[in-house]
């Protein structure tokens, strides 16, 4: 059911991080602060998603204003195409120390202390300092995620740099199980170092000399320096405006623009029967073309040579939904004009209102556990190509493609709320189909987030849930489709929605069933 509070409220995947995000509000803290506190907690309490070596996205409203963080890392400055191939690879490996960029989410909670906390920032770390240390009992989808991850690394990730990995999250040989208690005494006194220092120890300090110094011991381009010129970036954030409401991503590096992709062309149709199976087509396709032009074209923003204002421009949108016919296509990029992720919403009393995102990538990331931190490192290199014509080519000192994006929803300049769904690329059909479900079909929250979903995966091929209405999905494949129901709906995205009344200044919040989730108000 829909949850609703008037004084704040924080929606998370993790119960006890939901609380501890509601107890820093209770304690005088705004939106971010509370933010900032939920996210430190799930590198400690969800780590099968995220850790003290993800990088993050947020988009924050406060004083009325939306502001966009960027938290994604570069490359190494001293890796290349050419040596990633020296290595003997002919496309970039999942694992390891190679895919490893500079990790950002330390700088994103201190950055976002910096400008917008009220809060002492190490108060704000001191929960998850506790739970590392003391432990906490592990929850059923937390727990299922972890046994994949072990069952996947035990067979592939053999070599000595992954040692730590086991050590840390697979202690006596067996990952926890549901239930059990789990401590990380590492992590804890990571943790307090970050919070001391507030986040300088681990670009600039004794942090930054252990990472640097384990990579350089197993063959990874990472240095110091890399790490010392690190700093998250203020962005202007992008939008289209959806049927007299505004929808509002991350620009590229994220992959925020896909779903305004879609929503760009999905707007010249009416919608008004939510079950009818040309709802579902028309989608599907506008989410194929979407993503066809987002993979040829995002990349880091400093080096796209597609301008942001083509791709969302209504011309462009008008061209592509042309293309959108009765039966199901397989996609082509387009020439526009020139011109396993944590997710967490807050809103305070003052209506101050965060959408931050947090991910190492692919579930644990890299399989990386600098030793004796607890740190475990994001793999985000791992979407570069090895094609040097490809936009998202890898380089020296890039961001690549990132998948993990926070959104935001505004309606004649006001706030409406927070909204997001985890999960690679399942982040924008998340986005693209809660939206839809929002303005479209009027759902709550919770409703929103609960309808069946569906996920492109590739060409003609759809995934549905295994409760996704069984006429509408006959109904596709007919129109050529390539249908096939999932056995678990856990990839199909988890996420969480916040919206707030702009009359009473009520909030209504909504999490997912397909995940451990929790909303904590006041």
């Amino acid at each position: 059911m829909t949850t609703f509070a008037k004084k704040g409220m924080v929606a998370t995947s993790q119960p006890l991080a939901a609380e501890i995000g509601r107890d820093i509000l209770k304690q005088g803290g705004n939106a971010v602060d509370a933010a900032i506190a939920t996210a430190a907690a799930l590198t400690v309490l969800e780590p099968t998603s995220n850790g003290m070596g993800s990088d993050a996205f947020a988009l924050v409203w406060i004083n009325n204003k939306l502001h966009g963080l960027n938290a994604s890392g570069k490359s190494p400055q001293s890796i290349s195409i050419e040596a990633v191939k020296a290595k003997g690879h002919d496309e970039m490996p999942t694992y390891g120390w190679i895919p490893v960029t500079v990790p950002g989410a330390p700088g994103a909670w201190a950055k976002l202390s910096e400008t917008f906390g009220r809060l002492p920032f190490a108060d704000l770390l001191a929960p998850a300092i506790r739970y590392a240390e003391e432990g906490y009992p592990i929850s059923p989808i937390l727990g299922d995620m972890w046994n994949r991850a072990y069952r996947r690394f035990k067979d592939t990730l053999t070599g000595a740099e992954y040692a730590n990995w086991f050590n840390t999250f697979a202690p006596n040989g067996l990952p926890p199980q549901i239930g059990q208690m789990w401590r990380a005494p590492d992590h804890a006194q990571t943790l307090r170092e970050i919070a001391e220092t507030k986040a300088e120890s681990f670009y600039r300090g004794k942090l930054a000399e252990q990472i640097a110094g384990e990579a350089s011991r197993y063959g990874g381009f990472i240095t110091q320096a890399d790490l010392a010129s690190y700093q998250p970036e203020w962005v202007d954030p992008i939008s289209v405006n959806y049927r007299g409401y505004k929808v509002w991503e991350i620009p590229p590096n994220g992959q925020g623009i896909v779903a305004l992709l879609g929503l760009n062309m999905l707007k010249g149709y009416t919608f008004d029967n939510p079950s009818s199976v040309e709802r579902y087509h028309k989608q599907i396709e506008a989410m194929k073309l979407a993503f066809i032009d987002g993979k040829k074209h995002i990349t880091d923003l400093d080096k796209m040579t597609t301008h942001i204002d083509g791709l969302l421009s209504d011309t462009y949108a008008i061209e592509r939904r042309g293309l959108i016919g009765e039966e199901a296509l397989t996609p082509e990029p387009g020439t526009p004009p020139q011109g396993g992720t944590v997710y967490l919403a807050t809103a305070d009393q003052e209506g101050n209102m965060v959408s931050f995102i947090q991910s190492n990538y692919m579930g644990f990331g890299s399989g990386i556990v600098v030793e004796g931190t607890g740190i475990s490192l994001q793999n985000r290199g791992a979407d570069f190509s090895l094609d040097s014509h490809h936009q998202n080519a890898l380089a020296g000192g890039k961001k690549s493609y990132h998948t993990i994006i926070p959104g935001f929803l505004t309606k004649d300049n006001q706030a409406v709320g927070p909204f997001g769904v985890m999960g690679g690329y399942m982040q924008p059909q998340g986005h693209l189909q809660v939206i839809m479900n929002t303005i479209d079909f009027n759902l709550n929250p919770q409703a929103a987030l609960d309808a069946p979903r569906w996920q492109w995966i590739e060409e003609k091929k759809i995934h549905v849930e295994p409760h996704f209405p069984t006429d509408i999905a006959q109904a596709l494949a007919r129109k050529g489709h390539q249908i096939e129901v999932a056995l678990e709906s856990i990839s199909f995205g988890r996420g969480q929605i916040i919206w707030r009344d702009p009359k009473t200044g009520v909030l209504q919040g909504g999490t997912e069933s397909r995940t451990d989730g929790h909303i904590a108000s006041w």
